[in-house]
């Protein structure tokens, strides 16, 4: 199965290449990486709005275990109503980056740590993601396809009674 989503992956970027289109330029490749960069940060903060202002308009995020969440008004609104305190400590690392004229995709790992009432240590989870950038017509990147998990099953609070 793992096989079969790389290989559709692979053929939509490569369908969507042109001939003729140039390579990701360094540029190009340091606005995805302070794009990355500027996530972490909202996310420390909790800021909806920084972190919703990523995405495309028609961006698409695939949580794990959750249904898909289309367009940036879901997004927005997915990121609003969720009533957990920012994660005391966010890393998201690059592990490549590529792409041709306005499309890119990438990959990496990411890290969370929550502190909470409740919990006697602090909580990190992990996980990998694939991220699909499209360059907009200001040359600026927003993200267009977001798909991420855990690495691990997420641990369960004790069960009251």
């Amino acid at each position: 199965m793992r096989r079969l989503a790389l290989a559709v992956l692979a053929l939509a970027f490569l369908a969507a290449c042109k001939p003729g289109v140039a390579p990701l330029t360094d540029e190009d490749i340091a606005a995805l990486d302070a794009l990355r960069a500027a996530a972490v940060e909202a996310t420390l903060a909790g800021d909806c709005a920084a972190q919703v202002a990523m995405y495309a308009e028609d961006a698409v995020m695939l949580p794990q275990d959750e249904p898909m969440i289309e367009g940036r008004a879901a997004i927005r609104a997915t990121c609003e109503a969720d009533d957990e305190a920012p994660p005391q400590d966010n890393t998201i690392t690059s592990l490549g980056i590529d792409g041709f004229g306005d499309l890119a995709v990438g990959h990496g790992t990411w890290s969370q740590t929550f502190v909470s009432e409740g919990i006697a240590e602090p909580l990190t989870i992990t996980g990998k993601y694939v991220l699909m950038s499209r360059k907009q017509a200001d040359d600026s990147w927003l993200w267009t396809v977001l798909m991420w998990n855990f690495d691990a099953p997420l641990p369960q609070p004790p069960e009251e009674g």
